[in-house]
Parts: structure tokens; sequence; C-alpha cells
């Protein structure tokens, strides 16, 4: 039976989402509580979310024995009572045995948070501050990433990565009760891609680069500024199948 999971986390509590020698991770964490009732399988993730970047919307997908047909409830409850808290089972369902989490998704949606007011301990893991930002500008630069591009300057490095051509399908930049949002679609991301282009714009806005460097970047002409902006602000928030 295959299933078909959604989960959010606090991805400051954990080592990224895929498994890590020595380190916890939300993969490690699903695997001890399927081991410590006897389910073997392997876990696929819709897309790896690195060190301290958040979920609200994450889906996951592995098969277990049909015996457990009539008890996802059951298996739910087991998941959220001993899980860590900083992960979250929001729902468990059965789906055909050729879906797959990340192979299956068509879209996959992020929210990068930004603040221009002094962060506190209770909210410091998932906002990032900035002291000024120039709306103006980035509402601009952003329109720049749609279309179909080879992302190979605004990714690190990754050698099972077979291309890193990606189509965006739609940005966004807003503010919403005094946060900063921007968001992404595409078709999929690379290792650090979203971290990178905010930076990118966080950079124009502070007239360290132009949105004419962004073109070059994006066309491979230059590379101009790849630094990725902190990962407490960025959040995995729809997969669409």
């Amino acid at each position: 039976m295959n299933l078909k999971v959604v989960i959010s986390y606090n991805g400051e509590k954990f080592y990224g989402s895929q498994l890590q020698p020595n380190q916890i991770t939300i993969a490690s964490c699903l695997y001890d509580i399927l081991s410590s009732i006897n389910i073997s399988t392997t876990i696929h993730f819709s897309g790896r979310t690195d060190k301290g970047v958040h979920a609200s919307y994450q889906v996951i997908s592995f098969e277990i024995s049909d015996l457990w047909s009539n008890r996802l409830s059951h298996l739910q409850n087991i998941f959220n009572k001993y899980l860590p808290s900083g992960i979250k089972v929001l729902s468990i369902k059965k789906v055909g045995a050729d879906f797959h989490a990340r192979y299956s998704a068509k879209k996959r949606a992020y929210r990068y948070l930004i603040t221009t007011k002094p962060t506190t301990p209770f909210n410091n893991d998932f906002i990032t501050y900035v002291p000024t930002i120039n709306e103006s500008v980035i509402s601009k630069a952003i329109k720049e990433f749609i279309g179909t591009y080879d992302f190979d300057f605004f990714c690190k490095s990754n050698p099972q990565i077979k291309t890193t051509t990606r189509t965006i399908y739609n940005v966004l930049f807003y503010k919403y009760k005094g946060i900063y949002v921007l968001k992404f679609e595409a078709n999929g991301f690379l290792r650090s891609q979203i971290r990178i282009m905010v930076g990118f714009l966080l950079a124009i806005s502070d007239g360290k680069v132009t949105i004419d460097d962004l073109k070059n970047q994006l066309q491979k002409k230059r590379l101009v500024y790849n630094k990725p902006a902190p990962c407490n602000g960025l959040y995995l928030t729809k997969v669409k199948y």
C-alpha cells in the first residue's frame, strides 16, 4: 500500500530533511518511528530542504503493509505522539502505486519572509531581518526570474543533479502585516537556489548589484553574486500534483 503523507516542521531544530550521518534530520526522525512499529520502507520527499529551512506543507510517500489500510488515523496519531515537537503529520492517505512524492510533483512553492524590525528570541528562527528594503526595486527585479533558465549560477553544486535548468512559473512580492513576503513557484528548485535568488534581490535592494547584473547572471554571461540569504526565512509551502 502506497501512502501520501503531508508534514510540517520547524527546520531550525533539524539538520535538513534528508538522512545525514550522525545528525538528527526530518527523515531520521520519521524512520525512527516507523522502525519502532516494525515498518521497514523507503521514504521519498517531494524535495529536500536544508538545515534551518522550514516547511508548512511537505509531502512524503512510502509503502507499508495493507494491514494498515484501516488504521491510517492510528498511524498518524503514533507519529504525532512520538515525533519531536518540531515535526507534525498533517494527513495520511492511500494513493495509487504509481504516486511518488518527488517524481509525481508538478509544481513546488516556497515563501521567504523578511522583516525590517529587529527580531526577538521568539521569532528570530522564523524570519530574516534586514535594516531596510527597497520595495520598488525588488518588485521589479523579482519578475526577471519568471521563465526557463539554467540556474547553474544560482545554486550550490550537486553532482547528483543531471540538469540545472528549471522553470519558474510565478513570483510574488508583497507586504502583509508588516512582513515582506517573496513567493516562488516552479517545477523544481536546486540546492540553495531560492536563498541565492533572495540574496541577489537583497543585494539589489542595497545597491550592491543591479537588475542588469541579475539579467547577465540568469543568462550565464557573468557570475556576479551568489551569497545565499539566511535559511531561517525560507518555507516550503505547497506541492502540486
